[in-house]
Formats: C-alpha cells, structure tokens, sequence
C-alpha cells in the first residue's frame, strides 16, 4: 500500500508548548493530518533546522527569527502562527508579504480574560477589597466605612482607554454600564469607528486630564515607548485610577513610582519592563498600587482556544480560504512594533 505523504508543520512555539495550547483531542487531530517536526532549541541547531526544513513546511507554529534567504526556500508555506502572541521584528515581513506568506498572531484569544481582569482590579482599586482581605487575614480588620474614606463608586465615572484595539473591543462593553462618558486615544484607529461605539475620540492629553479611570491597553510601537511620562502623568486628576495591562514600555516606570509615591493617585499593573520583577525594587512598597504578576490571560481555556483558533484557520487556508480567527500582521504598521518575547506562560 502506497504511504501517503501528510502535509508538514514545523514546530516551534517557546514559551509555549504544543500541550498547552491544544487539547487533546485537537492534537489529535493535528497529528492525524499533518506530519510534525519539532525545531531544536540550541540556536545554532536551529538555524539549521529552518534552512533543512522550511522548504517542506506548509505551516510553521511558532515565532522563529526568519531572515529572507530563509523565506525564499519556503515554497509551500501558507502561514506562521506565532502563539507567544506578540508581533515580534524577527522576520522579513516585506517578502511574506509579497509572496502571500500570512504571518498571524493568536492575541485575540487574551482579550476577554485580560478585560475582566482590568475590570476585577478596577473594582479592588474602588473599593479597597484587597486592603480589607489582608487587614482581615492580619486579624485587623476595619469595619463599616473606616477604610472607605478614599473608595469611590465606578458608576457616572468619565474613563479614558489608550489604545483601542482587541482589549479595548472586550473591555468596553464591562465598563459601559458604570461609565458617564468614554474617552479613547488611538492614532492608529479612525474617529468615525469609535463614535459608533458611542466612544469620544480624543487627544492623549485632554483623555489624561479627564479621565477617572485610565486604561493602558496599546501596542508598543516605535512611537510610544515612554509616551507616558511625568509630564503626562502630571495631567492626571488628583485620585484618578491608572490600570497599565497591555505593555510596561509604555510607561516610564521611575517616573510612575515617583509620581504614585505622592499617594495622591491609585494603579494597578499587571505588566513590568523586566519579569520576574526585582525584589527589592521600591515599587513594591506603594500601598496605593495593586500588583499583578503578568497573569491577566494566563488561563487554561484561553491556551486551549489558542489551539482552537490555530486549528480553525488552518482547516481555512488549506480549503484555500483566508485565516478568519487569528490577528494578522498588518503591512503598514508591523513593522512598527516593538513588542518584546516573554519567557513565561
């Protein structure tokens, strides 16, 4: 009996492991159809690896660095799933571009667990239910409004969203019914699609200085790195909340300790500029800030969808369709990126 040959896919997916983000039955599934080649994860090895295999592969799931004398042998290749999640400038994206190579990005599966989180933080900063967990746990604990003096309802609240992306999409219809008005800054995202939202476009100024409540949910870019500084801090109500989720470059952090060390303002920050974070960084004393250690979509069914929607976009393209779940690199502005891999699910 003649064997026939499957389709090949080269894996590569660090941090990430292929039991992580499938299921078993998705796996399965993937294995059943497609012959798997598993990458090395010595450097040297693995550059030999791609030059060896790519030319076979017709998928790659993984973020490898691929330069262009890499990607001219990749006759066959419809796409590259990158599951660490980030658009990284580790490719030659002109030549995927141009040769119909789909570079995709499994971030939108982060979105709803990272909105419920911002809004879960929002709520703590409100109503200081962190405080009140640790005095009760110490055994002092303060009853009735003795520490509510600084808590403050969520309702008629004026919020401010910067950077209108996959985040924002799922955090906006949390934070709907308690918002007076909702402010966005996002150049890269017309005004006419967030005035259907019932969103204000705005300038990032006029959005710090109005706002109560101020979510980072943006990309880093080439042009964003440390846009929040003290001089844009300074622009904050006095009390207004500060919820960094998306990513810690955007945020001049000594600027930020210095700034929140007043204690006239609250934060609460699940991305930091280096992970793990120092254990003597003075940050960590703040008691007006509300640490989360980069968890916000560290889920086990938000790994399995990633999976899921890898699995689905592939049954697309190989029907010759286009990939409809997966977030794809955008000619004008990947290249603009300047997300950094991480290194832990």
């Amino acid at each position: 009996m003649k064997k026939i040959n499957k389709p090949i896919i080269l894996i590569d997916p660090f941090p990430r492991s292929l039991n992580l983000i499938f299921s078993k039955k998705n796996l399965s599934i993937l294995k059943k159809n497609f012959t798997l080649i598993d990458s090395p994860k010595n450097k040297i090895q693995k550059n030999n690896f791609y030059k060896k295999n790519i030319e076979k592969a017709i998928f790659i799931i993984g973020q490898p660095n691929l330069s262009k004398s890499l990607l001219v042998k990749a006759k066959n290749l419809k796409a590259i799933f990158n599951v660490e999640s980030n658009f990284l400038d580790n490719m030659d994206y002109d030549y995927c571009f141009k040769n119909d190579i789909h570079v995709l990005s499994t971030s939108p599966v982060f979105a709803q667990p990272v909105a419920e989180m911002a809004l879960g933080l929002t709520l703590s900063i409100a109503r200081s239910i962190h405080i009140a967990h640790n005095d009760f746990v110490k055994s002092k604990e303060k009853y009735g409004g003795e520490i509510s003096g600084k808590n403050f309802l969520l309702k008629n609240k004026n919020f401010g969203i910067i950077g209108f992306g996959d985040l924002a999409n799922s955090l906006l219809p949390l934070i709907k019914p308690f918002a007076n008005n909702i402010l966005a800054y996002d150049p890269w995202v017309p005004s006419f699609m967030l005035k259907k939202k019932n969103v204000l476009s705005v300038n990032l100024k006029d959005l710090l200085k109005n706002s109560d409540i101020i979510y980072i949910l943006a990309s880093i870019t080439s042009s964003n790195v440390g846009m929040i500084d003290s001089a844009k801090l300074k622009l904050l109500k006095s009390g207004a909340a500060f919820i960094l989720m998306s990513r810690a470059a955007i945020v001049n952090f000594k600027d930020l300790y210095k700034f929140l060390k007043k204690k006239k303002n609250f934060a609460a920050i699940d991305v930091f500029p280096v992970e793990p974070f120092p254990k003597n960084d003075p940050f960590r004393k703040l008691d007006n800030v509300i640490f989360s250690p980069h968890r916000a979509g560290a889920l086990d069914i938000v790994f399995k969808e990633m999976g899921e929607i890898v699995l689905q976009d592939i049954y697309l393209m190989m029907k010759n369709l286009p990939p409809r779940l997966c977030k794809r690199a955008e000619r004008e502005t990947v290249k603009n990126l300047r997300s950094k891999p991480v290194d832990i699910n």
